[in-house]
């Protein structure tokens, strides 16, 4: 106190003075700029995926090269993902995420450009490592923001992702249909996208680490809480791929379906699926993470009981529906509990994120390894007991001592206010 010989007391240097909280008006603004970048990121993938068969002929690839450059895009986002918390911790979560979804976006003209197979593995191979750390950069961004805000977002956020990923697959099937060259569609798919989430991310929420804060490692095993939050992840996204990848074939070989009615089953999956997403966040807020998995959990197992029973193409289509249905909230949900697992929020959802992109790589060679030694039925019991397994493991989804959202509304490892 100045005049009394006291000195004046000041803060110690390791306890900075508390960022000022953010207003709603700024977190509605952050939600919807975090639910863009999923838009833009979701629609990167959808483009992609419809210029497949160009990229294999200009390429001159078999189908056994084609589905080994398919894995890279895996290996990269395994190797890289680790690294996305350190550059956020260097950077800031706000550039740290325009950094790499515009690494990301501009990655989306590669594939196109590669005139073999080595330099096709190549070109995923960047893909595939720039889509793991803007995934991971904005799914723990989007934790963040739905812990300020104070109420689920994660499946809408996911929701949104299913929604780009429809609007770049209709623009690359209408580019396809015009037969435009892959080259032309995907660079002016990748600039457009660019710009579109560098508008996107001038609205996210500016999280800066603390003075003083040791950075993540480069690389490091994920935490145990992620291994067991990612084996829930798992066995939803081993469902998503098979469903994806097999239903349509399911109804062709195994109930003797046309052409036309079988491809309705992959519709049918993706549509409820996305309108689960978009709708979740309410059920979510009411109920818990864990009493909705659990819920999801069984009406994935229905469906999976009703395909493998089927003897009419009815009964798979309403399968294939309550698979989609049942799973569609159980990624965003176990991305949102490995953020609030641990002191490193960006390493464990990179955890949780590298064990859901092995099991979407593994699920469609798996279902046809089994079918081909048993049937496809039998490759679909398996389908079943992992969708079993969402029941008996949501409890893990659950943080014990927290807020409605599973977490109090402060910043999260390192993170503060700004």
């Amino acid at each position: 106190m100045a005049g009394t010989g006291v000195p004046d007391a000041a803060p110690p240097p390791s306890q900075p003075p508390p960022a000022p909280r953010f207003t709603p008006a700024r977190l509605r603004r952050a939600r919807w700029s975090v639910a863009a970048v999923f838009l833009v990121h979701g629609s990167v993938t959808g483009g992609f995926a419809t210029r497949v068969p160009w990229i294999q002929d200009h390429a001159h690839l078999g189908a056994g090269q084609l589905g080994l450059a398919l894995a890279f895009p895996a290996i990269g986002a395994s190797l890289a993902m680790p690294l996305a918390g350190r550059i956020s911790h260097r950077l800031g979560a706000r550039t740290a995420l325009r950094l790499l979804l515009a690494l990301w976006t501009l990655s989306l003209a590669l594939p196109a450009l590669s005139p073999n197979l080595y330099g096709l593995c190549g070109a995923l191979l960047a893909y595939g490592a720039t889509s793991g750390m803007a995934d991971v950069a904005m799914n723990a961004l989007g934790v963040e923001t739905e812990d300020r805000l104070g109420k689920p977002i994660m499946s809408g956020l996911h929701g949104m992702w299913s929604v780009g990923a429809l609007l770049g697959s209709a623009a690359g099937t209408a580019a396809a249909h015009a037969a435009t060259d892959a080259r032309i569609h995907l660079a002016v798919a990748a600039v457009v996208s660019t710009v579109l989430g560098a508008i996107a991310c001038q609205g996210v929420l500016d999280l800066r680490s603390t003075p003083g804060e040791h950075p993540p490692p480069r690389f490091a095993l994920p935490p145990k809480s992620a291994l067991v939050i990612g084996a829930v992840g798992f066995c939803a996204v081993f469902a998503e791929g098979a469903s994806l990848d097999w239903s349509a074939v399911y109804l062709r070989d195994a109930l003797g379906t046309d052409a036309g009615l079988a491809a309705a089953s992959t519709t049918a999956f993706s549509c409820t699926m996305a309108v689960a997403r978009l709708a979740g966040d309410r059920v979510v807020a009411r109920f818990g993470p864990v009493r909705t998995v659990r819920a999801s959990g069984l009406l994935a197992t229905a469906g999976g009981v009703l395909i493998v029973s089927a003897r009419h193409p009815a009964m798979a289509l309403a399968g294939f529906a309550l698979i989609g249905l049942g799973i569609a909230v159980v990624v965003p949900l176990a991305f949102a509990a490995a953020g609030r697992s641990g002191p490193a929020p960006s390493q464990a959802i990179a955890g949780v994120a590298t064990i859901t992109y092995t099991s979407g790589l593994i699920a469609p060679s798996a279902i046809g390894s089994i079918a081909q030694a048993t049937s496809l039925t039998g490759s679909f019991v398996l389908v079943t007991v992992l969708a079993c397994g969402l029941v008996l493991g949501a409890g893990v989804l659950r943080v014990p001592g927290r807020g409605a959202t599973g977490r109090d509304c402060v910043p999260a490892a390192g993170l503060e206010r700004s």
